[in-house]
């Protein structure tokens, strides 16, 4: 309230003074769509909406308010977008799907050539990467794992982030003796090197939109294997086709396709399969193809 109330006139006259073409606003928007209700600008407002939001009754009136005089709406999934439209409030001919732009091939290339220094030497090992939060649902994939070690005792699993649950997490581990599997490495600056080096990419997530180290891992040229949640990864990942898929917080289904992605990646030419069909969707996601699609949308093109 503080930060709305000692923005509210600088962001106006800023408005007003530089007659921008375009303003596009994203995470606090509601600052710039209650100017939009109250004044006019010639400037024309993009709202950017990630996620699902939730539509409480403050939200709920500010967007019926706000969105005809709204210019233009982006989403970065269909998922998104497809929300947006059901709610009715605005024109779906403004709602236009817009992907994020995740990655530099270039700069990525350069990454993932750094040295890198982990927790044991010459093993092979899957790595799963994001903050150590419920989303990431990564108390599941320790129980996951602990199942896995049953039949394969050298299985090890590479954990990359840090956050609230890490001593749940940590917990678990010791409690199930699970040190020698599941390393957790904390926050990593450069996480490419450490993708690059693994098996495979392993998204346990509960919700995505749309699943960043998806696309990382796929630039990466790593095969994945990703629960099918929604907002994300099960627009990105097609089934057998550039990854597999696993039913949402279902342990068993982990399990059994798991078995499955694992029979993949012992099959070059079916894991060189999985691999370039998910390098060919990365570009969808450059920060090139981010470019164009966004010139279009200022142009007025679909």
């Amino acid at each position: 309230m503080i930060v709305f109330i000692l923005s509210f006139f600088p962001l106006k006259r800023l408005i007003s003074k530089q007659k921008p073409d375009f303003l596009i606003i994203h995470l606090i928007t509601s600052l710039p769509l209650i100017l939009l209700i109250f004044f006019k600008f010639k400037t024309k407002f993009i709202l950017r909406i990630s996620g699902l939001p939730k539509l409480g009754i403050l939200r709920k009136f500010l967007w019926k308010k706000a969105f005809p005089k709204v210019y233009m709406i982006t989403c970065p999934t269909k998922s998104t977008a497809k929300y947006i439209e059901s709610l009715g409030i605005v024109d779906k001919e403004k709602i236009k799907i817009l992907f994020d732009p995740i990655i530099e091939i270039n700069k990525i290339c350069l990454q993932k050539k750094q040295r890198i220094d982990l927790p044991f030497k010459k093993t092979k090992y899957f790595i799963a990467v994001g903050r150590l939060t419920r989303q990431k649902n990564f108390l599941m994939l320790c129980e996951a794992v602990k199942k896995v070690i049953l039949n394969s005792p050298t299985f090890k699993l590479v954990i990359a982030g840090d956050g609230e649950d890490k001593d749940k997490i940590l917990s678990y581990i010791k409690k199930n003796n699970l040190e020698n599997n599941i390393f957790l490495l904390g926050y990593v600056k450069n996480i490419f090197p450490y993708i690059k080096l693994s098996q495979g990419f392993i998204l346990s997530s509960l919700w995505e939109d749309p699943g960043f180290v998806l696309i990382e891992a796929g630039a990466c040229k790593i095969p994945v294997f990703s629960s099918d949640c929604l907002e994300g990864p099960k627009e990105i990942i097609k089934d057998n086709i550039n990854g597999i898929l696993f039913k949402s917080n279902d342990l068993n289904d982990f399990l059994k396709n798991f078995d499955r992605f694992n029979n993949i990646i012992n099959n070059k030419d079916l894991k060189n399969k999985l691999i370039l069909n998910n390098l060919i969707l990365t570009k969808k996601f450059s920060l090139f193809s981010h470019y164009l699609k966004l010139d279009k949308i200022l142009k007025g093109f679909n």
